[in-house]
């Protein structure tokens, strides 16, 4: 009796315990569950509930999409936990036939893009349309949340994983925009002919979502440069958007004074002047020349050392061209080694599970030894070789057979990071011009250069922008805008949030053809050799007995 009254009174005391302390734990190996603390710090200091739907929600689902489904909601119960003002709710807007085209017109018409997917479970195949997505709300204000991570060329179950790795991400961004008021300002740089505002409008409208965005000129620098340095220094960051015109000395150490004080920069340079738009002409060729910008010192004490040639690939994106006489031409889409198509196998945050990022003409990246710190961003496949310039180019190239044996140049850099303390261009030189305090050693800092100008440039329907990186031949979506914002947020994130794209997470799924094929063995084996073994050890077991009782 003593015995059962202390156990009743323990059992009272774990529960009483139990009530008042919670504790979650993840015991999976890539701490999956686990909030880092940059996304726990958006959720700590909310007022109010962040209301998110997510529209992942079905009962025809592929085996992969289910994992996702389960993975977002672990995850918002893993938020959910550290913030009770975070509230969650799945919802299947295709559930209901009667409403079934009405939701889809409405989510499509906010931005929420279906998306059609193949189903192959048990030796069958068919369609289904889910929607990926989720929204959050927040006193009045509601974003956009992407559940699916794409990428070119890979698998369901790989696009999943892609996706399950990118979810902590994709909450936490949203939900900063949501709480996080805008405080960094960003300066898109004019007056040295770079590209039109209606080319670069799809990015701008994206990083407005997130800064302060404002055009500044550098034309003032002749007239009094030192109040042009004083006004650019109220920016966080220059975007420098594929200049066509040459830097002067003064404009030049105005940018050089500018990085020296702590000023973060993205520069997207052309050492070559060629574009595509300029072979579609009568006789479909141009002659592609080195761009003198005035840059080459600028960069080189920085270093990085942009070569004036073009890079041309066996793995790059196709042209489209219309082949054929008169009524019985077609579009077909050919391929053109001008236009690389650049990844990264780096776990760095800008570029880890990125889709592939388009170029155009291209230009080779040196990287100089210095005390900076470089780290190459995005390069070429290894199927690669470099074509100095001036040089006739023609689209007659599409109908040549390539040699993949002239292509012996490996991979080649077309963007990297710098960070650290840079050296000033001017030192030990004669300034353009005096200034108070001008500095020879900067403070820690960052600077990415890409030696393409159209990789933030997007195509134009109806002379209205199109999505960044969207090719409107092929449909192909490449991953231009992703590589730019990351980049951005990287250079200006002082919580680590960007750092979340760092997270690597296995995602294990069972192979859905040996399924198939193996099926009725398995049913088989599970449903016989219980019964076997059964009967084996009844078998065994009256032999004993009858053995032992028989003596």
């Amino acid at each position: 009796m003593k015995h059962i009254l202390i156990l009743v009174i323990a059992l009272i005391a774990i529960n009483f315990i139990s009530s008042k302390v919670y504790k979650r734990f993840d015991l999976t190996a890539d701490k999956r569950y686990t909030l880092s603390a940059s996304a726990k710090q958006i959720i700590n200091d909310l007022n109010s509930p962040i209301v998110v739907d997510v529209f992942l929600e079905g009962e025809d689902f592929p085996s992969e999409f289910r994992r996702l489904q389960n993975e977002t909601r672990q995850l918002l119960e893993e938020f959910a936990a550290t913030s009770n003002h975070i509230v969650f709710n799945f919802i299947n807007p295709l559930e209901d036939e009667s409403t079934r085209e009405r939701n889809i017109q409405q989510l499509t018409q906010r931005g929420l893009t279906p998306m059609q997917l193949s189903v192959q479970e048990s030796g069958k195949s068919s369609q289904a349309v889910i929607f990926p997505w989720a929204l959050a709300s927040y006193n009045d204000q509601t974003v956009l949340i992407p559940l699916v991570k794409n990428k070119i060329g890979v698998s369901q179950q790989e696009l999943v994983n892609n996706s399950v790795q990118n979810l902590e991400y994709a909450f936490a961004d949203g939900f900063s925009k949501l709480t996080k008021p805008k405080r960094r300002k960003i300066a898109i740089l004019k007056g040295n002919k770079e590209l039109e505002d209606r080319y670069i409008a799809n990015f701008i409208q994206k990083l407005g979502e997130y800064y302060y965005i404002a055009p500044f000129t550098l034309d003032s620098v002749a007239l009094n440069p030192q109040k042009t340095l004083k006004a650019i220094e109220d920016y966080d960051l220059i975007i420098s958007a594929k200049p066509t015109e040459a830097f002067t000395e003064e404009e030049k150490f105005v940018l050089d004074q500018y990085t020296m004080n702590g000023g973060k920069s993205l520069w997207l340079i052309d050492a070559v002047a060629m574009e595509k738009d300029s072979l579609y002409n009568a006789t479909g060729t141009n002659y592609a020349v080195a761009r003198d910008l005035n840059l080459t010192d600028f960069f080189f004490k920085y270093g990085v050392r942009i070569n004036p040639n073009m890079v041309s690939t066996l793995y790059s994106a196709p042209i489209t061209l219309a082949m054929g006489e008169g009524s019985q031409s077609q579009f077909q889409h050919l391929k053109w080694p001008y236009s690389p198509l650049a990844g990264s196998s780096s776990n760095h945050p800008i570029v880890n599970n990125l889709n592939l990022v388009k170029f155009d003409f291209a230009n080779q990246i040196d990287t100089l030894k210095n005390t900076l710190k470089k780290t190459i961003l995005l390069e070429t496949a290894p199927l690669t070789k470099l074509e100095g310039t001036p040089r006739e180019v023609s689209l007659e190239l599409v109908t040549k057979e390539q040699n993949p044996q002239s292509f012996n140049k490996g991979n080649q850099t077309l963007a990297v990071l710098l960070e650290g303390e840079f050296q000033s261009v001017y030192s030990n030189r004669v300034k353009p011009f005096e200034i108070s305090e001008d500095k020879n050693t900067s403070i820690p800092t960052k600077m990415i250069i890409i030696s393409d100008g159209d990789v933030i440039k997007n195509e134009l329907a109806k002379n209205k922008p199109l999505e960044l990186g969207f090719d409107r031949w092929t449909g192909q979506t490449y991953g231009n805008k992703e590589f730019l914002l990351n980049a951005v947020n990287y250079l200006l994130d002082d919580n680590g949030l960007i750092n979340i794209r760092s997270k690597k997470i296995a995602v294990a799924f069972l192979n859905q053809q040996k399924i198939a094929s193996q099926k009725t063995k398995w049913q088989l084996v599970n449903i016989l050799l219980p019964l076997v073994l059964l009967g084996v050890f009844g078998f065994i077991f009256n032999y004993l007995r009858k053995k032992r009782y028989a003596s």
